[in-house]
């Protein structure tokens, strides 16, 4: 059972998406480490991660997971922030991404998968070969 929560409560969540969502990395970061869940979800089961990658925010991205966020996370349609990344094209995020170990292959819905349906050739090199060395 789900607490109830005050319509404050819940602006303030909604809020929270929504900097992941428009890559406002340092007022989210200040309330993730404040407290928020890094892994927090949406009634989606889009996590903080997913919407930033989805929205191509690689230093979003970056920063969520280096306070952990959890790069194999799927939503409740089986998506994965790496593949959120590549359908929407962002290198930068995707290398973040398997940096901290995502899964080429993880979800119902893979980032390979997606590479493969969209004929993203760079983004299925990226997958298969992994990201540059630092």
């Amino acid at each position: 059972m789900l607490p109830h929560l005050t319509q404050a409560e819940l602006q303030f969540l909604h809020e929270t998406f929504d900097l992941a969502r428009t890559g406002k990395t340092a007022v989210l970061m200040e309330r993730v480490d404040a407290g928020v869940p890094v892994d927090l979800t949406n009634d989606s089961g889009d996590t903080l991660l997913i919407l930033a990658a989805y929205h191509a925010h690689p230093d979003t991205v970056s920063a969520l997971l280096e306070r952990g966020a959890d790069p194999d996370r799927v939503n409740d349609r089986g998506q994965s922030a790496l593949a959120a990344a590549v359908f929407r094209r962002s290198g930068d995020a995707a290398v973040s991404l398997l940096r901290a170990g995502a899964d080429p292959a993880s979800g119902g819905r893979s980032a390979l998968d997606v590479a493969a349906f969209f004929d993203l050739p760079e983004m299925t090199a990226l997958l298969q070969n992994g990201p540059p060395p630092q």
